[in-house]
């Protein structure tokens, strides 16, 4: 069975089980009867008989009230008048979507379908938002009778996201990834057939080739590391972290992870000492953030000699709420026509001084901040002026 093959079956398969929950229960919210939708092998759809179901009804009011109770099912459902008001929320939806639930309730793709929703059919809606992270979500919606004296139909909501950034993933592996590979995968190739030809007893350009070599082959690396870590992040994207992360255990960790680089690097590190104090998040995306712009700002916030490169990192607490990061360099700058694209994929500012001809890093570094930052609720801040460095900061609510 060919992956493809497989995928529509199982996608098929939660469609079915979610059609058949949908159906399961508008028939309980109604007190009468629910719809069995299911797929065969073959991928067609077949409608089976009616079968009843039997009604929840409420033990304190007593007598046959129209409400059911939905919150211990294992799905994600609301229910929404016939003019897409919010009528209830079970604990699934809630706690999965948490704030972004009135977005999509209120997206108008789901207000269309909920309007055009006909007595006993099912609408299947896909709903795509972009703010404040992308997400993608389907929804099944089913007329219900009535909630509570009010005309309603019950709507199951099934998290797409993880699957479309995995799609969107290997999108952007064929379109941009496979071209970033090509130069140092041609380059391996032209200094291996060189080594088997002209250079094979030259003892000099084989260890010249050699030491170029291992350079493009850790580039290769690096660039592979960073495209699954940046397809990890955003997997999580649309979870906002429960975590609580202590400053000062942060900036401990940040100097341990900074030892690791040559010595000439860490010199250029002041690392000041951290606020008291804790930040909801996830520690080690968190870190990685900080280790990312510290990255960045080795590699191209280094002034030309003969003066001496400084990087200071420190944080406050906001008078307006929050947290701000900084990490500062005293570089050579950055125009301000490159700020707005610096967290963009594989995008990377001509190096200029500092350390010219070395390799300018994957390009993703920054957008693997934006990602991170994104699935917290911060943002980050650029200012730069040429020829007076640049300030990165981080902003924590």
């Amino acid at each position: 069975m060919s992956c493809r093959r497989a995928g529509r079956e199982w996608e098929n398969g939660v469609t079915a089980l979610v059609l058949m929950v949908a159906g399961l229960v508008a028939g309980a919210v109604v007190g009468g009867y629910a719809v069995y939708l299911v797929t065969s092998s073959s991928g067609t759809w077949r409608r089976l008989p009616y079968y009843p179901v039997r009604s929840l009804a409420d033990p304190v009011a007593g007598g046959d009230e129209d409400t059911v109770t939905v919150d211990e099912l294992p799905v994600a459902l609301v229910v929404l008048s016939r003019g897409g008001r919010l009528l209830h929320a079970g604990a699934r939806a809630q706690a999965e979507f948490a704030e972004g639930l009135g977005t999509l309730i209120r997206h108008p793709a789901m207000q269309r379908a909920v309007a055009e929703l006909q007595p006993g059919s099912i609408r299947e809606v896909r709903i795509e938002a972009d703010v404040p992270v992308r997400r993608v979500v389907q929804g099944f919606a089913r007329a219900a009778g009535s909630w509570h004296g009010h005309p309603a139909c019950v709507v199951v909501l099934l998290d797409a996201t993880a699957h479309d950034a995995l799609d969107r993933a290997r999108s952007d592996f064929v379109a941009h990834a496979s071209h970033e590979l090509r130069t140092p995968l041609a380059a391996l190739i032209g200094f291996i057939e060189t080594l088997q030809g002209p250079a094979a007893n030259d003892a000099v350009a084989r260890q010249k080739f050699l030491g170029i070599m291992a350079r493009q082959a850790a580039r290769m690396q690096r660039l592979i590391d960073r495209l699954l870590y940046l397809s990890r992040v955003q997997m999580l994207e649309h979870q906002r972290p429960q975590g609580q992360v202590v400053l000062s255990d942060l900036f401990a960790r940040l100097n341990d992870e900074l030892q690791g680089k040559p010595a000439e690097d860490r010199a250029a590190v002041i690392i000041h000492p951290a606020p008291a104090g804790t930040v909801r998040g996830d520690a080690d995306q968190i870190l990685q953030v900080l280790v990312n712009l510290c990255e960045n700002a080795l590699r191209y916030g280094r002034p030309a000699p003969p003066a001496v490169a400084r990087i200071d990192i420190g944080a406050h607490w906001l008078e307006g709420g929050g947290l701000a990061i900084s990490v500062r360099d005293n570089g050579p700058g950055i125009e301000a026509r490159h700020l707005p694209r610096l967290t963009e994929r594989f995008y990377r500012v001509s190096q200029s001084v500092g350390r010219g001809g070395a390799d300018q890093g994957t390009g993703l570094g920054l957008a693997i901040v934006r990602h991170i930052l994104d699935r917290h609720g911060g943002r980050l801040d650029i200012a730069s002026t040429p020829g007076q460095g640049t300030c990165f900061t981080v902003w924590l609510p």
